[in-house]
């Protein structure tokens, strides 16, 4: 996606109305995804590395919209030509890992929205296949919530919502609301304030981008790979993100899939953190954007405590947050964009290996390692206690040699201080830290990176919620 003229709403805006769904770990998330793809190459990008995991979930839908780059068509051919490339590999894709749907099932739940722009396509006359298909898929009998990327335009959505709207009771409203997870790139036509401000309830998550006098300020979601021109974010290691890399480890040799990924124009993959916060690596938490993942990280701010928007929320907001990483240069880094670029070697390594899983048989790839804990995820303290923690039990499929990284992710939990944690034997599988002294109960998150020693080098995470009590 390319940074977009919308001065609106510039937020992260998750609005939750009681007590959340809850859904088991191994349940896979059903995830319909509204793309405004051939607006420039990195949808297709996109397209080709959330086929390489849609075994992870269950895939409702792969809709073509508009956005304020592609104002007037949709290009679902462009995603069927994809499709058709990993039906190629599917049956190879299934040697390594199962649950890979049928090419014709994906065929299937191919839509398109209306050809219009933002809100001229939503209103009276303005259905689609793909707003229909949003409503029917909403409206099935299980119970689990829809989480809805939007890498283009959210028009089709919000026809979908309108016509709910005016065709139902508003309990019947509330409910068809209450089971979408929506996050979007950026406001990429008019209808993401327009839903936010009609819907207020429904969660909903923007990682915004936004112009002013100083040029475009790029968000959370450019910390995915950054641009030739400004995304060289400092500390982050942009070659495993630039077209050489991608040539040589995804596009090249390797099979018609890796083929459908085209040279970046402007920045890799800017729609990919839609997904990457939905995939079950033991890193993130969908419902709980301030955990960070994958996707970044984002934090709840009242309307009083942000005055940058332009046309303030009136409600609390989720908007990005920053995290203090250490960068390639041997500095530390504090940045929105941190919050993903400190997993860039992981997730790049990740999707390397599985457009690997298209052309290799299992012996001859790598496979994540099986990250376990020697306790449960969430521990109690006393103030000055000494804190084990274990990896024991951690596994790799392919019998490769583990290291471990247990990381004080500071940002996440409550416990402030200048002093910092310190983990003692943070690169072994048995660690510890002494409980710091609280006036008050604190939490700490503690998150642990187990890493294979194959090519390439495969992480899984455990997260483990610490409880300090005075």
């Amino acid at each position: 996606m390319k940074p977009i003229f919308s001065l609106i709403a510039l937020s992260v805006l998750i609005v939750l109305t009681g007590p959340l769904q809850a859904q088991s770990p191994n349940q896979k998330l059903r995830v319909l995804v509204l793309t405004d793809i051939e607006n420039e190459p990195d949808d297709a990008q996109s397209m080709v590395r959330f086929l390489t995991y849609s075994n992870q979930w269950d895939v409702e839908g792969l809709l073509a919209t508009t956005s304020i780059h592609l104002k007037n068509r949709v290009a679902p051919q462009r995603i069927r030509q994809i499709v058709d490339a990993y039906g190629q590999v599917r049956n190879n894709l299934l040697l390594h890992e199962k649950g890979y749907p049928e090419t014709a099932y994906l065929l299937s739940v191919l839509k398109s929205g209306i050809p219009k722009y933002g809100m001229e396509g939503v209103g009276p006359g303005n259905d689609s296949e793909g707003s229909e298909h949003i409503i029917s898929v909403v409206d099935k009998a299980d119970p689990r919530p829809v989480w809805i990327p939007v890498w283009g335009g959210a028009n089709c959505l919000a026809q979908a919502l309108w016509k709910v709207r005016q065709t139902r009771t508003p309990d019947e409203l509330a409910r068809f609301v209450g089971k979408i997870r929506v996050y979007t790139i950026s406001d990429q036509d008019d209808t993401g304030p327009w839903i936010r401000k009609t819907f207020p309830d429904l969660f909903y998550i923007v990682s915004p981008g936004y112009h002013s006098r100083g040029g475009y300020h790029y968000s959370t979601w450019s910390g995915i790979s950054g641009d030739k021109k400004h995304g060289r974010f400092t500390g982050a290691d942009f070659s495993i993100v630039d077209n050489p890399w991608l040539d040589e480890n995804i596009r090249k040799n390797h099979g018609p899939l890796g083929a459908q990924h085209p040279h970046t124009e402007f920045m890799m993959e800017g729609d990919t953190p839609t997904f990457l916060y939905l995939i079950p690596n033991g890193l993130g938490s969908p419902e709980h954007p301030d955990y960070g993942s994958w996707g970044g990280r984002y934090e709840l701010y009242t309307p009083r405590t942000r005055k940058w928007f332009f046309e303030p929320e009136t409600r609390p907001i989720w908007t990005n947050a920053e995290d203090e990483v250490l960068g390639i240069d041997s500095s530390y880094h504090t940045s929105d964009k941190a919050t993903i670029w400190r997993w860039r070697s992981a997730y790049q390594n990740d999707f390397a290996a599985r457009i690997d899983w298209t052309i290799k048989p299992y012996k001859e790839a790598n496979h994540p390692p099986v990250a376990k804990l020697g306790h449960a995820n969430e521990l109690r303290a006393k103030s000055n206690e000494t804190v084990t923690l274990s990896a024991e039990g951690s596994t790799d499929p392919d019998g490769n040699n583990l290291t471990y990284d247990w990381i004080y992710y500071r940002e996440v939990g409550t416990f402030e201080s200048n002093n910092p944690v310190m983990v003692s034997n943070r690169t072994s599988k048995v660690a510890s830290f002494t409980a710091p002294k609280v006036a008050r109960p604190e939490t700490l998150h503690f998150i642990l990176a187990v890493t294979d020693k194959g090519v390439p080098a495969l992480t899984r995470y455990q997260r483990v919620i610490v409880t300090v009590f005075p």
